[in-house]
């Protein structure tokens, strides 16, 4: 790890100056990471913005006296604070994190949906562009939708071909469902917002980058319904399993478990986001995928390796029914819909910042057989519908990597 106070360059060798940055949800899965990576290793000054700052406490309530004024917490919600713009203005790059990214709410929350991922987010792009100040934008890869792949017979031997699945920033269409598939409310207002600062770009100079991301991973991702999160809360997969696997439930399959995902690193995600802020002169103007397209596993098989791994590491013995299958309208509601795959070609932030050295080369995937898996403890508490139990953190080490943190997968209960 390098020291905050030691020269950094760009990958053109250039000194990086300290930026201030305005992170808009920096209280959040991504935002809490990026926060601690910036104040770890770099001079960069971070005006950190968002509802709650639960995830950066740590850092901000109070600022730790080696951090003194570098970060500075500042709760407001950007759909109705007049400081926005000032806070804004203050900075030199502002990052927009803010969003409802939780499938769950997707078709049961439409209109929120919307607001939060378009109209919300309007003032945010307004602002940077009428003070000429840059802005990284995180979209999401569900723009892209549905693969062309998805089209054809499931025995079609052009489902396998690269060209009818994997996803390219500037060839791929974004294809979706029928309207009243409002699963899709999500999809198309974060690609919206991506046409908007796009076109803001083209014709006002806006300096831009927006990132996609795929599936990253990793602690303070979600939450555990009933323990540290809201008892009819959905969480995203991860969390899900989890939830089912403390309370003895078997876990749900939605339509058979049968959608492809590919996962990343949390901390290797991050990597890339900071190579992103130093390096402007590479990164604005693009849009960058930002997954691992070798770490691929259907939902079906990481249910499965989260049962051997719980079984592993808690000493029960898995249920006699470990899964079953469900519909999606049983579980998120009418009007839910789905992609079968997300692949993200890499070639385009390969090229402009050389991300693969962090984006771990995991070859075998998340291929069961080849995981070992090692408890580090078994300790803590969490409520099991009305039993005691406990909390689980381990790590799993995926063979193939050449090094870094993506190497290993850690899994706590808690927040998983």
């Amino acid at each position: 790890m390098s020291s905050p106070a030691a020269a950094r360059l760009d990958l053109d060798g250039n000194p990086v100056a300290p930026l201030t940055i305005c992170m808009i949800g920096a209280g959040g899965f991504i935002g809490s990471h990026l926060c601690e990576k910036l104040m770890a290793e770099t001079a960069h000054v971070v005006l950190a913005v968002d509802v709650y700052c639960d995830k950066i406490r740590h850092l901000v309530d109070p600022a730790p006296p080696h951090l003194a004024g570098r970060i500075s917490f500042h709760r407001l919600n950007i759909k109705n604070d007049s400081r926005l713009e000032g806070l804004i203005k203050m900075a030199d790059l502002t990052i927009n994190l803010a969003a409802i990214c939780t499938p769950a709410d997707y078709n049961t929350r439409p209109l929120d949906t919307i607001y939060s991922n378009f109209i919300d987010a309007l003032p945010v792009v307004k602002y940077c562009s009428e003070n000429n100040k840059r802005l990284i934008h995180f979209s999401t890869c569900e723009v892209y939708g549905k693969t062309i792949g998805s089209f054809l017979p499931k025995d079609h031997p052009l489902r396998k071909e690269p060209e009818f699945y994997v996803l390219k920033e500037d060839e791929s269409p974004c294809i979706f469902g029928p309207i009243v598939k409002q699963r899709w409310s999500y999809a198309c207002a974060k690609q919206l917002i991506e046409r908007l600062v796009f076109a803001e770009g083209a014709e006002n100079g806006l300096e831009f980058t927006i990132v996609r991301p795929f599936n990253w991973i990793g602690p303070r991702m979600d939450f555990i319904p009933g323990v540290d999160g809201p008892s009819e809360g959905v969480p995203r997969v991860l969390a899900c399993f989890s939830n089912n696997l403390l309370r003895r439930e078997p876990l749900k399959l939605v339509d058979g478990g049968q959608s492809q995902r590919t996962f990343v690193y949390i901390k290797d995600a991050i990597e890339a986001v900071v190579l992103m802020i130093e390096n402007p002169a590479r990164a604005n103007g693009h849009i960058f995928n930002v997954g691992n397209p070798n770490n691929e596993v259907t939902v079906r098989e990481l249910a499965q390796m989260m049962t051997e791994v719980y079984a592993n590491v808690s000493g029960e013995a898995p249920l006699d029914e470990p899964m079953i299958d469900v519909s999606s309208s049983q579980f998120y509601g009418e009007g839910y819909d789905d992609s079968d795959k997300r692949i993200p070609d890499m070639t385009i932030i390969n090229k402009q910042l050389g991300i693969a050295a962090f984006l771990n080369d995991t070859s075998q995937g998340f291929a069961g057989d080849n995981i070992d898996i090692s408890a580090q403890d078994i300790q803590g508490s969490c409520q099991k519908a009305n039993v005691t139990g406990f909390s689980v953190e381990l790590d799993i080490m995926i063979p193939g990597c050449k090094g870094g943190d993506g190497c290993s997968f850690r899994a706590q209960s808690q927040v998983l």
